[in-house]
This record gives C-alpha cells, sequence and structure tokens, in this order.
C-alpha cells in the first residue's frame, strides 16, 4: 500500500506542474536595490535643492547688509527660534545675544545699546546698537566679494570653532576673506551663516563672525 501511494504522488505533482507552468519569480533583491538607488537619488535631487535655496538666501543677506537694507535682512529671521549674534567663531549660546524676530524688529530702529561680547584683545565689552553692530562688525567688510562655501569652513585661527557641535542639524555658509600679504595673511575675516528651512523656506538662526584672535 505504502508503495502505491508514492507513484500516486508524483503524478499528481507532475500534473499539477503542467497545469501551472513554471512563471518567472521577480528578483526581490534587485527591486529592493533599485527602490534604494531611486530613494537615494530623490534625496539627492532635494539636497541640491536645498544647497541652491541656501546659496540664494546667502547671497541675498549679504547684499540687505551692504545696503543697509535691513527689512529685507529681518525677513530672513527664523519665524519661531528667531536669530543669534555670535562676534568670533567660537558660539555660545549662554552669553551670545539673541533676539525673537518680533523683538529684533520692535528694538532694530531705536538707539539701544546692546553687549555683543567682550572683544578679543582688551576683553573689553563690545556695545552697539543693533544697526551699528550689523554695519560696523557683522558686514565689517565687504563680503560680497568673498570665498562662498558651503557646510565647509574656508577660515582658520586659533580661537575654537564649535559651530557643528552647537548647530549639528543645521545647514550653514561661509563668506571668506582672505588676509593681505603685508600682514602675512592674518587679517582674514569671515562671516558665517546657519540656516534651518521652514514652510519651504530658508531662515537664519544664527550669524558667526570671525578673525584672527590673539
Amino acid at each position: 500500500m505504502k508503495n502505491f501511494i508514492i507513484p500516486v504522488l508524483a503524478l499528481t505533482l507532475l500534473v499539477a506542474c503542467k497545469k501551472n507552468p513554471e512563471k518567472p519569480v521577480p528578483n526581490v533583491i534587485d527591486s529592493m536595490a533599485q527602490a534604494k538607488e531611486k530613494n537615494i537619488e530623490t534625496a539627492a535631487q532635494k539636497k541640491k535643492t536645498d544647497v541652491a535655496a541656501v546659496k540664494t538666501a546667502n547671497d541675498e543677506i549679504l547684499q540687505a547688509l551692504k545696503s543697509k537694507d535691513y527689512k529685507t535682512f529681518t525677513s530672513f529671521i527664523h519665524p519661531e527660534k528667531g536669530i543669534s549674534f555670535s562676534m568670533y567663531g567660537f558660539v555660545d549660546p549662554k552669553e551670545d545675544m539673541h533676539f525673537s524676530k518680533a523683538d529684533f524688529e520692535k528694538y532694530l530702529p531705536t538707539k539701544t545699546l546692546y553687549t555683543w561680547g567682550a572683544q578679543d584683545g582688551s576683553g573689553d565689552p563690545y556695545k552697539a546698537t543693533i544697526k551699528d553692530y550689523l554695519a560696523k562688525w557683522v558686514f565689517s567688510t565687504d563680503f560680497t566679494a568673498s570665498q562662498y562655501s558651503f557646510n565647509q569652513f574656508l577660515a582658520g585661527g586659533n580661537s575654537l570653532n564649535n559651530l557643528k557641535k552647537i548647530y549639528p542639524d543645521q545647514d550653514f555658509t561661509e563668506n571668506y576673506i582672505k588676509g593681505s600679504e603685508k600682514n602675512g595673511g592674518m587679517d582674514w575675516k569671515t562671516i558665517r551663516f546657519v540656516f534651518e528651512e521652514f514652510q519651504g523656506k530658508q531662515y537664519l538662526v544664527a550669524v558667526v563672525n570671525d578673525q584672527w584672535t590673539i
């Protein structure tokens, strides 16, 4: 009886195979790889779009500072997080000046003096109105003629640069003015803008100046 069952089972399988001819089976691994590549391409394309948007914002902000168009500058301040200012490369969230967008707009036209930090060398507090700080410190030289970089530092001095530690998830730009030969290149200056996207637009969350320090 057992010997009879085995041939019948084999015959049943053979008939089933004839009724259901073998079809090509999709290569699951290849499909997953293609999907992954597509996601990478999409992400890369989105990053390119973001990079272009950041560059555009960077240039518009520089032009606004050059022409003292502070209304345009203010329009780039993050609506929810506001903006912080660092006099030098070391960012100190506890000590650096910070404004909400509303407060910046409110006090921009006033003669209110703020202490923005301590001047390198003397250690004296640097006091100025918002407009004077923007004109005399932030845009102390024509940065529209600077060398641009995205998420990369071009300048480096003897002070600690902790921007990436404080803003690990944000994009930043650097606008670098090379130092002169007569001063051994030590009179370089740079301005960094830290951006964060909000509702499809790139906004400023920080402005960081840097230069050679004693």
